[in-house]
């Protein structure tokens, strides 16, 4: 009997809040983008929601741009393998800025491939400035009460 086809959608994609890999919970969206500012610690990344496809192994990867290692040479893109662990599975595709900040504005290319095909593939652009004066205006934020 044939194998259905599995079924593929991102959910989510630009900032979420921190991550915790020991955590079950995935991180929450803050905004959905694909410029990200040039901050310390901001999460970003992708949440895809693959139904159908229990015990397939995905492989993802993350091409950083031109970050130097300890070595001084050009760091390697982080990759590796995941198994699908039920028939209706979030999975997180996200990176973090570290310090130093200077050798991380870039693109940032995240990819996820199952059997074989990519399913689910984002560029990520990290700028020094927003793309533009008063992007920040339209994030969502909490109304600060004034104290008289």
């Amino acid at each position: 009997m044939a194998r259905p086809e599995p079924v593929i959608e991102m959910l989510t994609f630009g900032i979420h809040s921190k991550w915790d890999a020991e955590d079950k919970a995935l991180p929450k969206i803050k905004t959905f983008t694909l410029d990200i500012p040039l901050e310390l610690d901001i999460e970003f990344g992708f949440i895809v929601n693959i139904k159908r496809a229990k015990n397939q192994k995905v492989r993802y990867c993350i091409y950083h741009p031109d970050i130097p290692g300890k070595d001084g040479e050009p760091m390697a893109p982080f990759d590796g393998e995941e198994y699908v662990r039920s028939n209706d599975w979030d999975f997180y595709l996200g990176d973090t800025l570290w310090d130093p900040l200077d050798d991380k504005a870039g693109d940032w290319r995240m990819t996820l491939e199952l059997n074989g095909n990519i399913i689910a593939d984002k560029t990520f652009t990290v700028e020094h400035e927003l793309p533009y004066e008063g992007a920040q205006f339209w994030q969502r934020r909490k109304p600060k009460l004034k104290r008289w």
